[in-house]
C-alpha cells in the first residue's frame, strides 16, 4: 500500500492545512475523508495512520485524512469551513491524483464523527460552507457517513449532573463553539430524507459520548426517511481498541464498498 503525505489542500492565516493519502491497493477504489477526533482541541490528522486509516485502506477504501483547526484557538465553524473545503480541494484535484472523488464518503471518530456529520447534513448551509482553500465551483456533498462514538446533540452532552460536569467538563464543547448557546448545534435537528446513508457505530461501554447519542442520530435519520445503519460494540468503551479490530475495520470498508460503488 501507497501514501502521500503532507498535501497542502488550504492555507488559512497562514496556517497550512495538510491530508495525507492512503490509497487503496487496486485502482478506482472508493474514497473515504477521516476525521479524527480529541474533543476538537488535539490531535492530528496522523494519530490514527497506523492502526486505523492504513488498515481500512487495505480492506479497498482510500483514506484520505484531514487536518482542521482545533480549539480554542479557532471556534464554530471554522472547523466546518476547514472540511468543507478539504472536500472541494479534493474533487477538484481528483483526476491528478488518480482518485475516483465523484461519490465521497467522510468517516470521523468521536468529535470527528460530529464534524463528519454535520458536513453530511448540511449541503448548501451557506453560513458552514465558507471559502477554505477555494474551488468554490466543486461540491463539498458527501455520499456515505461513518460516524464512530461521537456526538449527536450538544445541547444534551452540555446538560450534566454536578457530579458529572466535575468527572467530565463541558469545556471541550465551550471550547469548540467559542461559548455558543450548544442549543444550536444538534445534529437532529438537520436530519431529512436526503441526508446520505450513515453507518453509526458506539461502544456499550462509553463513559464519554453515552451510546444514546448515536442510538438518537441513528433513530432521528430513520425517522426523516434516510438509510442508517447502528452498531453496538458489546464492552466497548470510548476508541476502544475493538473499533480497530479486522472484523469491525472489514465491516466499515465494505459497507464503504457497497454505499459508494
Amino acid at each position: 500500500m501507497t501514501a502521500d503525505r503532507d498535501l497542502v489542500y488550504a492555507t488559512v492565516g497562514g496556517t497550512r492545512l495538510m491530508v495525507d493519502i492512503h490509497h487503496a491497493p487496486a485502482a478506482g477504489a472508493p474514497v473515504v475523508l477521516y476525521l479524527h477526533g480529541g474533543g476538537w482541541t488535539r490531535g492530528d490528522r496522523r494519530g490514527e495512520a497506523a492502526r486505523r486509516q492504513a488498515p481500512l485502506a487495505e480492506h479497498g477504501v482510500t483514506v484520505v485524512s484531514v487536518d482542521y483547526h482545533l480549539a480554542p484557538e479557532a471556534v464554530f465553524p471554522q472547523q466546518v469551513h476547514d472540511v468543507k473545503g478539504a472536500v472541494r480541494w479534493l474533487r477538484a484535484n481528483g483526476a491528478r491524483l488518480g482518485l475516483e472523488t465523484g461519490r465521497l464518503g467522510v468517516w470521523g471518530a468521536s468529535a470527528g464523527a460530529y464534524l463528519a456529520s454535520l458536513l453530511a447534513l448540511s449541503p448548501g448551509d451557506a453560513e458552514l460552507e465558507g471559502t477554505v482553500g477555494g474551488h468554490l465551483d466543486q461540491s463539498s456533498a458527501v455520499q456515505a457517513v461513518v460516524h464512530w462514538f461521537g456526538q449527536a446533540d450538544l445541547a444534551a452532552t452540555a446538560a450534566r449532573s454536578e457530579l458529572e460536569a466535575k468527572l467530565l467538563p463541558f469545556h471541550f464543547e465551550a471550547d469548540f463553539l467559542g461559548g455558543a448557546d450548544p442549543a444550536g448545534h444538534s445534529l437532529l435537528t438537520r436530519v431529512s430524507a436526503s441526508a446520505p446513508p450513515f453507518l453509526i457505530a458506539h461502544g456499550d461501554r462509553d463513559r464519554i459520548v453515552p451510546p444514546g447519542e448515536g442510538r438518537a442520530l441513528h433513530d432521528a435519520l430513520v425517522r426523516a426517511g434516510a438509510k442508517s445503519s447502528f452498531v453496538l460494540l458489546g464492552g466497548a468503551g470510548h476508541e476502544d481498541p475493538a473499533f480497530d479490530g479486522p472484523v469491525n475495520l472489514a465491516t466499515t470498508a465494505a459497507w464503504l464498498r457497497a454505499v459508494l460503488a
